[in-house]
């Protein structure tokens, strides 16, 4: 009884491992199962953090390409602005230069007319006495017409053609 009781009880306990060993297969076919589903559930989910990190770099793209296309606008219009505003300079540079050479004109003419006032000459013995006793300065006819210019011998002050210099900035166009 004691060889029976022996194999009854080590027939249970194979039973009892064959047991354990198809409850323990069935644990780790659940574990498996588990663990490809996990894998599965990651990598969808690190799919979509991929596709939504590539939506966020194409709006950034798209937003980076429009305000380039802003700044560029931009770009142009200051060189179109700065290209005008060049052009001015220009022609106030020329208006500058002109009129600078009309004020030394004008101070010469000063200049001559106080020398020859101051030693009277103009007074007493006209115009072409100025230049003889001075030896120099504005030729006698220079004088004259300068004195004379605008049908007023009395008003030196119309020495020159009083126009306006007048400048475009169109030949500076291109």
């Amino acid at each position: 009884m004691a060889s029976s009781s022996g194999n009854s009880s080590g027939s249970a306990v194979q039973i009892t491992n064959s047991g354990s060993e198809g409850d323990l297969q069935t644990l780790m076919d659940e574990r498996k199962r588990k663990r490809m589903q996990s894998n599965r559930e990651s990598a969808r989910r690190s799919r979509m953090r991929k596709q939504q990190h590539l939506d966020e770099m194409m709006a950034q793209s798209a937003q980076l390409k429009a305000e380039n296309g802003q700044i560029q606008g931009k770009i142009n219009a200051t060189t179109q602005h700065f290209v005008a505003i060049e052009a001015e300079n220009s022609v106030l540079r020329a208006q500058m230069m002109e009129l600078s050479h009309r004020l030394q004109s004008l101070n010469d003419i000063l200049s001559y007319i106080d020398s020859c006032s101051i030693n009277g000459v103009f007074d007493s013995l006209g115009d072409d006495c100025c230049f003889q006793q001075t030896g120099g300065g504005i030729p006698p006819h220079q004088a004259n017409y300068l004195m004379n210019n605008g049908g007023s011998s009395s008003n030196p002050w119309m020495l020159m053609n009083q126009q306006p210099i007048m400048a475009s900035a169109d030949f500076l166009q291109y």
